[in-house]
């Protein structure tokens, strides 16, 4: 069976969004509008979704539904540019909404950014929603499908027997059935990979084509860049690169597998091939358990 990897934020969302949106803001009475534009003239984000909604409450505004794979520091900053971008070109105010996806530590994340430049103060609050620390029943038993391919990391969620349930209730529905690839790649982090093609039923090489595991890959081939350019050497954005990967292999071995992970660094610090650590680091996205990693190692 074949299924369509291009599963992206903005169709989750649109599957029904007046749920969605209820849930984000935890306002009961909001009614979802038109999903806009989130392209910006300096900024243009695909996980950035906005959607018009109305509230007999505070009438018309913006909920701003920003997605992360991952946590990144720089988010603050960034959640008040967004905020401040679509405020601008829609002229209404805007509820922004952190979703983090995968969790990678213990630190707490902050739900506003704050600076302060010779007493003049910038503040943004925003709504941060951990997706593991939501509970699975609330995808399970209330109608929010988007929720549904994202069982086996919610909290409770990473039995077996939830994450077939969640499958049958997708291929249940004509719309829901393209989200078993999201579903899928969600679920080699807590099943083995040889279980969830079985699960499946159909070839797990799908998951390459899918946007969340290219993001990954993305992850590692931009650290690499960004440290090639900065050291300005001959071969520095190539060094840059293959530190980047490892740098990524690192986090999703540590979110993963925790210590047990991290041993396996230094022997993957000794390959130099950077397509060998690529390839590598499909393994460790796909990949359950150490031993897996420690054959093809």
């Amino acid at each position: 069976m074949t299924k369509s990897a291009d599963v992206s934020t903005k169709k989750l969302i649109s599957l029904a969004p007046d749920n969605w949106v209820r849930w984000v803001t935890q306002m009961p009475d909001i009614v979802a509008g038109e999903i806009l534009n989130s392209e910006f003239q300096w900024i243009s984000r695909e996980s950035d979704i906005l959607v018009r909604v109305t509230s007999s409450e505070h009438g018309e505004f913006l909920v701003l539904n920003e997605l992360q794979l991952r946590y990144q520091r720089q988010m603050p900053r960034r959640m008040r540019a967004y905020a401040a971008l679509a405020e601008e070109k829609y002229n209404l105010p805007t509820y922004p909404v952190l979703i983090n996806i995968l969790k990678t530590s213990n630190e707490e994340i902050p739900t506003s950014f704050t600076s302060n430049l010779a007493g003049l103060r910038a503040i943004q609050d925003y709504r941060v929603i951990n997706l593991w620390e939501v509970d699975v029943n609330i995808a399970l038993k209330q109608p929010l499908p988007c929720l549904l391919p994202f069982v086996p990391i919610l909290k409770g969620g990473e039995d077996e027997s939830l994450i077939r349930e969640a499958l049958q209730i997708l291929r249940a529905d004509e719309q829901l059935n393209q989200l078993e690839t999201v579903l899928a790649f969600f679920a080699t982090f807590v099943l083995e990979s040889s279980l969830v093609q079985e699960i499946m039923r159909w070839d797990m090489t799908v998951l390459r084509e899918s946007p969340w595991y290219q993001e990954i890959l993305r992850e590692g081939e931009a650290r690499g860049e960004a440290r090639g350019e900065a050291r300005g050497e001959a071969r520095g954005e190539a060094r840059g690169e293959r530190r980047g990967i490892i740098s990524s292999i690192e986090i999703n071995l540590e979110a993963k597998f925790g210590e047990d992970g991290l041993q396996l660094l230094p022997q993957i610090n000794q390959v130099s091939d950077v397509a060998q650590l690529k390839e590598i680091l499909r393994h460790v996205i796909t990949a359950i358990t150490i031993e897996e990693l420690r054959q093809l190692l």
